[in-house]
Protein backbone atom coordinates (compact mmCIF):
# COMPACT_ATOMS: atom_id res chain seq x y z
CA UNK A 1 0.00 0.00 0.00
CA UNK A 2 1.20 3.49 -0.66
CA UNK A 3 1.63 4.49 3.17
CA UNK A 4 3.47 1.58 3.39
CA UNK A 5 5.70 2.54 0.63
CA UNK A 6 6.14 6.14 2.13
CA UNK A 7 6.89 5.21 5.71
CA UNK A 8 9.87 2.57 4.01
CA UNK A 9 13.63 2.78 5.13
CA UNK A 10 14.16 5.15 2.19
CA UNK A 11 11.81 7.69 3.69
CA UNK A 12 13.04 10.99 2.89
CA UNK A 13 12.63 10.28 -1.04
CA UNK A 14 9.34 10.03 -2.95
CA UNK A 15 9.13 8.35 -5.60
CA UNK A 16 8.23 10.58 -8.44
CA UNK A 17 4.95 8.70 -8.68
CA UNK A 18 3.88 10.31 -5.26
CA UNK A 19 3.10 14.27 -5.42
CA UNK A 20 5.75 16.80 -4.44
CA UNK A 21 3.28 19.55 -3.42
CA UNK A 22 -0.50 19.17 -3.23
CA UNK A 23 -3.24 21.89 -3.61
CA UNK A 24 -6.59 21.65 -1.26
CA UNK A 25 -9.53 24.14 -1.75
CA UNK A 26 -11.18 23.35 1.43
CA UNK A 27 -14.84 23.32 0.88
CA UNK A 28 -17.71 22.57 2.67
CA UNK A 29 -18.39 23.84 5.79
CA UNK A 30 -21.15 25.60 5.84
CA UNK A 31 -22.99 22.27 4.52
CA UNK A 32 -21.44 20.25 7.32
CA UNK A 33 -22.74 22.47 10.08
CA UNK A 34 -26.14 22.73 8.06
CA UNK A 35 -26.75 18.75 7.78
CA UNK A 36 -26.21 18.84 11.40
CA UNK A 37 -27.97 21.84 12.60
CA UNK A 38 -25.24 23.56 13.63
CA UNK A 39 -24.34 27.59 12.99
CA UNK A 40 -21.96 27.43 10.15
CA UNK A 41 -18.93 28.94 12.65
CA UNK A 42 -18.95 25.69 13.83
CA UNK A 43 -18.31 24.26 10.54
CA UNK A 44 -15.68 26.52 10.42
CA UNK A 45 -13.89 25.90 13.32
CA UNK A 46 -13.91 22.21 12.69
CA UNK A 47 -12.45 22.86 9.63
CA UNK A 48 -9.41 24.04 11.53
CA UNK A 49 -9.50 21.00 12.66
CA UNK A 50 -9.25 19.23 9.42
CA UNK A 51 -6.11 21.68 8.62
CA UNK A 52 -4.06 20.19 11.59
CA UNK A 53 -4.92 16.67 10.97
CA UNK A 54 -3.80 17.08 7.30
CA UNK A 55 -0.71 19.36 8.30
CA UNK A 56 0.29 16.48 10.39
CA UNK A 57 -0.51 13.52 7.45
CA UNK A 58 1.52 15.24 4.59
CA UNK A 59 4.46 15.73 7.43
CA UNK A 60 4.05 12.02 8.09
CA UNK A 61 3.62 11.21 4.69
CA UNK A 62 6.87 13.23 3.88
CA UNK A 63 5.20 15.23 1.23
CA UNK A 64 6.84 18.59 1.15
CA UNK A 65 4.42 21.08 -0.21
CA UNK A 66 1.02 22.03 0.89
CA UNK A 67 -0.66 25.00 -0.45
CA UNK A 68 -4.82 25.65 1.48
CA UNK A 69 -7.30 27.63 -0.07
CA UNK A 70 -8.19 29.72 3.38
CA UNK A 71 -9.92 32.68 1.78
CA UNK A 72 -10.60 33.60 -1.93
CA UNK A 73 -10.77 37.90 -2.60
CA UNK A 74 -14.43 36.49 -3.51
CA UNK A 75 -15.76 35.74 0.27
CA UNK A 76 -15.78 39.05 0.88
CA UNK A 77 -19.77 38.97 -0.06
CA UNK A 78 -20.22 36.16 2.69
CA UNK A 79 -22.23 38.00 5.65
CA UNK A 80 -20.04 40.21 7.82
CA UNK A 81 -20.91 38.35 10.95
CA UNK A 82 -19.67 35.02 9.44
CA UNK A 83 -16.64 37.38 8.18
CA UNK A 84 -15.65 38.60 11.58
CA UNK A 85 -15.76 35.03 12.74
CA UNK A 86 -13.38 34.02 10.23
CA UNK A 87 -11.24 36.76 10.92
CA UNK A 88 -11.57 35.37 14.66
CA UNK A 89 -10.34 32.38 13.80
CA UNK A 90 -7.67 33.05 11.81
CA UNK A 91 -6.00 35.27 14.44
CA UNK A 92 -6.69 32.33 17.08
CA UNK A 93 -4.84 29.74 14.25
CA UNK A 94 -2.18 32.18 13.69
CA UNK A 95 -1.27 32.94 17.44
CA UNK A 96 -2.15 29.42 18.91
CA UNK A 97 -0.06 27.29 15.70
CA UNK A 98 2.59 29.61 14.53
CA UNK A 99 5.28 28.28 17.08
CA UNK A 100 3.89 24.39 17.09
CA UNK A 101 4.23 24.67 13.45
CA UNK A 102 8.38 26.10 13.91
CA UNK A 103 9.00 23.46 16.20
CA UNK A 104 8.15 20.98 13.27
CA UNK A 105 10.44 22.51 10.82
CA UNK A 106 7.45 23.94 8.65
CA UNK A 107 7.75 26.95 6.70
CA UNK A 108 4.79 29.16 6.84
CA UNK A 109 4.10 31.28 3.64
CA UNK A 110 0.82 33.63 2.95
CA UNK A 111 -0.24 34.12 -0.51
CA UNK A 112 -2.59 36.59 -1.68
CA UNK A 113 -3.66 40.21 -1.13
CA UNK A 114 -3.05 41.02 2.71
CA UNK A 115 -3.97 44.55 2.51
CA UNK A 116 -7.22 44.27 2.97
CA UNK A 117 -6.54 42.54 6.13
CA UNK A 118 -6.76 44.51 9.69
CA UNK A 119 -2.84 45.47 10.81
CA UNK A 120 -3.11 43.01 13.82
CA UNK A 121 -3.69 40.00 11.46
CA UNK A 122 -0.58 41.16 8.71
CA UNK A 123 1.52 41.44 11.61
CA UNK A 124 0.67 38.25 13.11
CA UNK A 125 1.29 36.71 9.30
CA UNK A 126 4.24 38.32 8.74
CA UNK A 127 5.63 36.97 12.10
CA UNK A 128 4.89 33.75 11.34
CA UNK A 129 7.18 33.92 8.07
CA UNK A 130 9.59 35.31 9.36
CA UNK A 131 9.55 33.27 12.40
CA UNK A 132 9.17 29.87 10.17
CA UNK A 133 11.48 31.08 6.83
CA UNK A 134 14.39 28.85 7.45
CA UNK A 135 12.65 25.39 8.14
CA UNK A 136 12.50 22.99 5.13
CA UNK A 137 10.77 19.59 6.34
CA UNK A 138 7.08 21.23 4.58
CA UNK A 139 6.34 24.51 3.19
CA UNK A 140 2.99 25.01 4.32
CA UNK A 141 1.14 27.88 1.64
CA UNK A 142 -2.29 29.04 2.71
CA UNK A 143 -3.55 31.69 0.27
CA UNK A 144 -5.97 34.17 1.89
CA UNK A 145 -7.51 37.20 0.05
CA UNK A 146 -6.32 35.07 -2.95
CA UNK A 147 -7.76 34.85 -6.53
CA UNK A 148 -6.15 33.65 -9.38
CA UNK A 149 -6.90 36.24 -11.84
CA UNK A 150 -5.47 39.32 -10.09
CA UNK A 151 -2.48 37.35 -9.20
CA UNK A 152 -2.25 36.16 -13.42
CA UNK A 153 -3.01 40.49 -14.05
CA UNK A 154 -0.34 41.17 -11.54
CA UNK A 155 2.29 39.22 -12.47
CA UNK A 156 1.63 40.15 -16.19
CA UNK A 157 1.66 43.76 -15.44
CA UNK A 158 5.05 43.43 -13.28
CA UNK A 159 6.80 41.88 -16.38
CA UNK A 160 5.41 44.78 -19.11
CA UNK A 161 6.45 47.37 -16.38
CA UNK A 162 10.30 45.26 -16.42
CA UNK A 163 10.35 46.00 -20.32
CA UNK A 164 10.27 42.66 -21.41
CA UNK A 165 8.24 41.80 -24.87
CA UNK A 166 5.82 38.29 -24.78
CA UNK A 167 8.71 37.27 -27.22
CA UNK A 168 11.80 38.46 -25.39
CA UNK A 169 13.91 34.89 -23.93
CA UNK A 170 12.88 34.07 -20.67
CA UNK A 171 9.48 36.26 -21.01
CA UNK A 172 7.94 33.08 -19.07
CA UNK A 173 9.89 32.43 -16.69
CA UNK A 174 9.99 36.27 -15.26
CA UNK A 175 6.37 35.90 -15.54
CA UNK A 176 6.59 33.20 -13.15
CA UNK A 177 8.69 34.59 -11.03
CA UNK A 178 6.62 37.10 -10.85
CA UNK A 179 3.54 35.60 -9.55
CA UNK A 180 2.84 35.28 -5.60
CA UNK A 181 4.08 31.07 -5.65
CA UNK A 182 7.07 32.47 -6.67
CA UNK A 183 9.98 29.58 -5.57
CA UNK A 184 7.28 27.40 -5.41
CA UNK A 185 6.98 24.15 -7.64
CA UNK A 186 3.34 23.82 -9.19
CA UNK A 187 0.81 21.54 -7.74
CA UNK A 188 0.78 18.46 -8.72
CA UNK A 189 -2.27 17.26 -6.96
CA UNK A 190 -5.59 19.55 -6.57
CA UNK A 191 -8.05 18.16 -4.17
CA UNK A 192 -11.63 20.16 -3.71
CA UNK A 193 -13.87 18.57 -0.93
CA UNK A 194 -18.02 18.87 -0.57
CA UNK A 195 -18.67 17.34 -4.26
CA UNK A 196 -18.29 20.72 -6.24
CA UNK A 197 -16.44 20.49 -9.18
CA UNK A 198 -14.25 23.49 -10.39
CA UNK A 199 -11.03 24.82 -9.17
CA UNK A 200 -12.76 28.77 -8.06
CA UNK A 201 -10.26 31.18 -9.41
CA UNK A 202 -7.55 29.43 -7.81
CA UNK A 203 -3.84 28.95 -8.84
CA UNK A 204 -5.20 28.93 -12.40
CA UNK A 205 -1.86 29.35 -13.72
CA UNK A 206 0.08 26.90 -11.42
CA UNK A 207 -2.53 24.09 -12.15
CA UNK A 208 -2.36 23.98 -15.70
CA UNK A 209 -1.15 20.20 -16.06
CA UNK A 210 -2.18 19.17 -11.68
CA UNK A 211 -4.39 16.43 -11.65
CA UNK A 212 -7.39 17.15 -9.81
CA UNK A 213 -9.36 14.98 -7.38
CA UNK A 214 -12.69 16.15 -6.18
CA UNK A 215 -14.39 13.94 -3.32
CA UNK A 216 -17.96 14.27 -1.59
CA UNK A 217 -16.41 14.79 1.37
CA UNK A 218 -17.46 18.01 3.59
CA UNK A 219 -13.82 19.64 4.39
CA UNK A 220 -14.79 19.31 8.50
CA UNK A 221 -14.43 15.68 7.42
CA UNK A 222 -11.45 14.97 5.40
CA UNK A 223 -8.72 12.73 7.28
CA UNK A 224 -5.62 10.71 6.87
CA UNK A 225 -7.60 8.17 5.02
CA UNK A 226 -9.15 11.19 3.06
CA UNK A 227 -5.83 12.41 2.23
CA UNK A 228 -4.51 8.45 1.01
CA UNK A 229 -7.13 7.78 -0.83
CA UNK A 230 -6.51 11.00 -3.14
CA UNK A 231 -3.00 10.62 -3.10
CA UNK A 232 -3.57 6.87 -4.35
CA UNK A 233 -5.77 7.84 -6.81
CA UNK A 234 -3.34 9.96 -8.10
CA UNK A 235 -0.31 7.32 -8.30
CA UNK A 236 -2.99 5.30 -10.57
CA UNK A 237 -2.98 8.60 -13.63
CA UNK A 238 -0.47 9.17 -16.38
CA UNK A 239 0.76 12.31 -16.49
CA UNK A 240 2.03 13.38 -20.05
CA UNK A 241 1.62 17.18 -20.06
CA UNK A 242 -0.04 17.42 -23.07
CA UNK A 243 2.28 14.54 -24.73
CA UNK A 244 1.28 11.34 -26.16
CA UNK A 245 2.04 8.13 -24.94
CA UNK A 246 3.35 5.50 -27.85
CA UNK A 247 2.39 1.98 -27.26
CA UNK A 248 5.07 -0.21 -28.96
CA UNK A 249 3.98 -3.32 -30.53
Amino acid sequence: MLIEYIMAENKDKLSPEHPNHIAIIMDGNGRWAQARGLPRLEGHRRGVEAVKKTVKTTMELHIPYLTLFGFSSENWKRPQEEIKELMKLLRYYLRSETAELHKNDIRIRVIGDRTAFSQDIIELIDNAEKLTKDNSSLTLTIALNYGGRNDILRAAKKVADSGLDLNDEGFEVAFQQSLMTKGLPDPDLLIRTSGEQRISNFLLWQCAYSELYFTDINWPDFNRESLIEAIESYTKRERRYGDVKIIKS
